[in-house]
């Protein structure tokens, strides 16, 4: 019989809270949220009282009540987090980003901007390394909680191109909407980018998943990112933007669309989008080109449900789909947005490989490969478009 896998949470604001309501859809193997820790007291005492977990003062204190530690920090946080829980001896699950460059320690004048992209580069992958030799050092599991290659969409394109033998020509994938409620994005030091790593990692991670797995099905061997170019710009700081009052604007620092041609080892080819210009509702999707077969991911919006809705106010506390913007007229409400977006599947596979000691869909390699492509992209755009090698 499998034991108890105790889970405690660090942070307790919009990610703890789906992540919370994805251990508790966890079936087969038994899971306890145990508890909560944040820097803000007043955040976790309220968390743990909604939740019916228990607050923790401190990290420490956390890991000595638990097995596994679940890092929903805001990014420039999640390296010092994730390596102090494996040395205490813990399994971590990072949240996205899952680890970046946010600039020199204590620099009140940076500016992610204007800074050094190749500096960007070398220190993203430097700590990457450092929480994965921590992994390997304790022997514990790295989770990636990249919600995207567990969305059922995209498991259904990997049954599709594994079973088939397919090999994927082309993807093409976007996520983008109107701007970021979290008071930490928009700022470099700590979100670690703009679109391409608040957003763009989403469907870039879904792309590599499935070369990784279309190269394990055939030869055995993932196929990997070789190259990246890619631009950016800041389309709502522009002298010439009319800001109509719809889309998010306070952005400090960081580029608010993005675009990303990837290459891989076999010479096949992704491009990425993401930006922040979408009313609407979220974006969400991811096309593949394949040799023997065409796939359309469609992760948001899709219509299994379409309802007209004459009056605003009618629908006010009705649930309808992240970022809508208006209830009112025809809309596409999500039957169950967190299922169609792959979370409680993502949380389901960490449990398991967590309990039979086995590596989850998205782990530390496809979590490296994955800040690999989003750096080197800010080196390309750096270098206006130029293309880039993703570092190995």
């Amino acid at each position: 019989m499998l034991r108890t896998i105790r889970v405690g949470i660090v942070g307790a604001r919009f990610a703890a809270r789906f992540h919370l309501n994805g251990y508790r859809r966890v079936y087969g193997v038994p899971v306890e949220v145990v508890g909560v820790t944040s820097r803000s007291a007043e955040s976790r005492e309220a968390f743990a009282r909604e939740n019916g977990v228990n607050a923790y003062p401190t990290l420490e204190a956390l890991c000595d009540a638990v097995d596994v530690i679940d890092v929903c920090a805001p990014g420039y946080l999640h390296e010092t987090l994730a390596v102090a829980a494996l040395e205490r001896g813990k399994h971590v699950v990072i949240e996205k980003p899952f680890t970046g460059y946010y600039g020199p320690g204590g620099s009140e004048d940076f500016r992610g901007d204007t800074f050094p992209k190749e500096t960007m580069l070398r220190e993203a992958m430097a700590s990457c390394n450092r929480i994965l030799e921590a992994a390997r050092s304790a022997r514990k599991q790295v989770c990636y909680a990249e919600n995207w290659v567990y969305a059922p969409a995209v498991q259904k394109e990997r049954e599709i191109l594994t079973k088939s033998g397919g090999q994927i020509l082309w993807l093409i994938g976007d996520e983008s909407h109107s701007g970021s409620h979290s008071p930490y994005y928009g700022i470099w030091k700590f979100a670690g980018g703009g679109s391409l790593v608040g957003k763009g990692c989403h469907p870039l991670t879904a792309a590599l998943h499935l070369k990784r797995a279309e190269g394990e099905a055939r030869d055995g061997k993932p196929i990997r990112p070789a190259t990246v170019s890619a631009r950016t710009h800041e389309i709502t700081r522009l002298a010439t933007f009319r800001d109509a009052g719809f889309l998010r604007t306070d952005y400090g620092d960081v580029e608010d669309y993005v675009q990303a041609h990837i290459t891989f080892d076999d010479g096949t080819v992704a491009d990425i989008f993401s930006s922040e210009l979408v009313l609407g509702g979220v974006h969400n999707w991811l096309e593949v080109f394949a040799n023997n077969h065409r796939t359309r991911c469609n992760l948001n919006p899709i219509n299994a449900l379409e309802t007209y809705n004459p009056r605003e106010e009618q629908f006010k506390d009705v649930y309808v789909t992240e970022k809508i913007g208006t209830k009112q007229g025809w809309s596409n409400p999500a039957p169950d947005e967190d299922w169609q977006h792959g979370y409680p599947q993502e949380f389901q596979d960490f449990m398991e490989a967590i309990a039979r000691d086995r590596q989850p869909l998205a782990g530390g390699e496809l979590a490296r490969d994955t800040v690999a492509v989003l750096y080197a992209g800010y080196v390309s755009a750096e270098r206006r478009g130029a293309e880039v090698e993703v570092p190995r």
